[in-house]
């Protein structure tokens, strides 16, 4: 059971100066050869679900997919909402499955990001879950990119750095430092003195967006000076798009099936080129001795019921069915009957956690405690409630 906690995984790479890389999946075949790429190179590596890319399929579809290829690997896999735009987008992710996000309100005004960012985090940490934040904003250069980030880049401050990730608690910083989301022409200049203060300033795992187009000279100055995890898509999509192409020119009437053949192999080797330029390669056994696992726990409830006159069961059950699926943190609720008259214990409710620590913290949710002493506790019998947690 490979998928870790990324926070482990990337203060890992960040003690020992090499990057993790987060490549964004836009179809099973850049998840498939993501996940091939990384236990052929034994590398750490984190499945990015981008929300600009939400467009191109339907999140709550492809997630179990990702959930699941992560699971069954053989190397430390993370699983992180990428470009999240709002608290209710890292909440939805979390109770997917993701187990880090990254919110990008970049562009909003130094006050308001860190306001934004510090209720992500808040919540976030209560699931157990690590929290990317962006100081800065990385644009968009050429094809996608320029469409899904517009405008011009603005640099990370080593002044604001500080001070932002003490008000936030994020536990990684994304920072612009010259690069550019999507393609560009010619090389990138990037401000190492700059990213050398950010890193002295936070000590604490940094992250680059714009990855593509950079040389090997460049990733290694980036990940000698604290950059743990290097963001990845264009560069997917254009060998991807490629291979397409040439398939086409060759069988201008081949059918989906016969243009994709070569998409996977190709995304597949230039993930491996990455792994192995930014130092990742050959270093899954030593991050899973690193690493916690990442393991669900179930909080099973079982009771009898006794509704007060104008409450029925039914109402009741779904009442807090319906208070418990909106808390961060739970996964999935199963509340029910039992199938003989005479069994001990009449109901039950199965309430699946994405991490002990938001077991720890759901009973704190005021909807939910309301709940308790208004509607439950005074309607139940014979209550019984044991927590298990996930074998591996």
């Amino acid at each position: 059971m490979p998928l870790v906690n990324m926070r482990d995984m990337l203060y890992h790479a960040y003690d020992n100066n090499y990057a993790v890389g987060a490549f964004d999946l836009v179809s099973l075949d850049f998840l498939e050869a993501v996940i091939d790429a990384a236990e052929s190179c034994r590398s750490a590596v984190i499945l990015s679900i981008a929300e600009p890319h939400f467009a191109y399929y339907d999140f709550e579809l492809f997630l179990p997919a990702v959930e699941a290829a992560a699971k069954r690997a053989s190397v430390p896999v993370a699983i992180q909402l990428d470009h999240g735009s709002s608290f209710e987008s890292a909440v939805k992710a979390i109770n997917l499955g993701c187990n880090g996000v990254m919110l990008d309100v970049s562009d909003q005004s130094f006050s308001d990001n860190i306001d934004q960012t510090r209720a992500v985090a808040e919540m976030a940490h209560q699931c157990g879950v690590s929290v990317v934040g962006e100081l800065g904003y990385v644009a968009g250069k050429e094809g996608e990119g320029a469409e899904q980030h517009p405008g011009e880049t603005t640099f990370t401050l080593p002044s604001e750095a500080k001070a932002y990730v003490e008000r936030t608690g994020v536990d990684f910083l994304a920072v612009s430092i010259g690069t550019v989301q999507g393609r560009m022409n010619g090389r990138a200049k990037l401000d190492y003195v700059r990213l050398k203060q950010l890193n002295q300033a936070v000590n604490i795992p940094l992250v680059i967006h714009g990855g593509s187009g950079l040389n090997e000279d460049q990733f290694h100055k980036l990940t000698s000076n604290g950059v743990a995890k290097i963001d990845y898509y264009t560069a997917l999509s254009d060998v991807a798009a490629k291979a397409m192409r040439k398939r086409s020119k060759e069988n201008p009437n081949g059918s989906f099936t016969d243009l994709k053949k070569d998409v996977k192999e190709a995304i597949g080797l230039e993930v491996q080129r990455c792994l192995r330029q930014w130092g990742s390669a050959g270093r899954a056994a030593e991050v899973l001795e690193r690493c916690e696992p990442w393991l669900s726990v179930e909080h099973l409830i079982v009771h009898n019921v006794s509704a007060q006159p104008g409450q029925s069961v039914d109402s009741l059950m779904s009442e807090g069915k319906r208070i418990l699926s909106q808390i961060p943190g739970v996964r999935e609720v199963f509340t029910g009957e039992a199938m003989k008259e005479n069994s001990k214990y009449s109901f039950c409710w199965s309430v699946r956690f994405t991490h002990k620590a938001a077991l720890d913290s759901f009973r704190e949710h005021q909807g939910f405690d309301a709940f308790l002493k208004k509607q439950f506790n005074s309607n139940v019998s014979d209550l019984v409630c044991i927590d298990y947690q996930e074998k591996t």
